[in-house]
């Protein structure tokens, strides 16, 4: 399965970068294949290591103005001209999409992606990755959109929340069938 990781580029400490790099070796191990910002730097290289040490191919999407910042080794990288191009990319490489924790960058993506699903413009899974609680806030306000209507779907068609990357990877992997 090839799938879509979006979170920090930001050097981070120990709380975050162990359950990402415990996760990237999850889907490493599973054979599946990383597509991210192609980032070669931060939580994006901790994710990248993890997962080619452990078997997984990488498929990178830079930007042009961060092309300098990508990973020289990855199986594949394209080079978007502009961050639009890059979600688009990142998200049409993809069978499925985790959002791990992440700043301002990661959380546009998270909500460009799921206002696409709650369009119909994909019907991928996506995992937001509560890593540490990082997300409990937004995991509340999603809560509150859905109960006050302001979701067209179900929240529980739109995202699932998983505490850790067994429980993402589990999710991905029931979602495919293979679960």
């Amino acid at each position: 399965m090839h799938i879509c990781v979006f979170l920090s580029a930001a050097d981070l400490d120990e709380r975050y970068t162990r359950p990402a790099r415990e996760f990237a070796t999850l889907l490493g191990k599973g054979g599946h294949t990383l597509v991210w910002g192609g980032s070669d730097s931060g939580l994006m290289k901790v994710v990248a290591d993890g997962v080619q040490e452990a078997g997984g191919r990488l498929v990178g999407v830079s930007v042009a103005f961060l092309a300098g910042s990508a990973r020289k080794d990855a199986d594949e990288m394209v080079i978007a001209r502009d961050l639009a191009e890059r979600k688009a990319l990142l998200l049409d490489r993809a069978d499925a999409v985790v959002i791990m924790v992440g700043g301002t960058g990661t959380l546009d993506e998270a909500t460009e992606i799921l206002e696409l699903k709650k369009h119909g413009h994909h019907t991928k899974p996506v995992v937001l990755l509560n890593t540490n609680g990082f997300y409990d806030g937004l995991k509340e306000q999603f809560r509150r959109m859905d109960a006050e209507g302001f979701l067209p779907v179900p929240l529980a068609d739109l995202v699932f929340f998983a505490e850790d990357g067994h429980q993402a990877l589990e999710c991905l992997e029931r979602a495919a069938g293979r679960g």
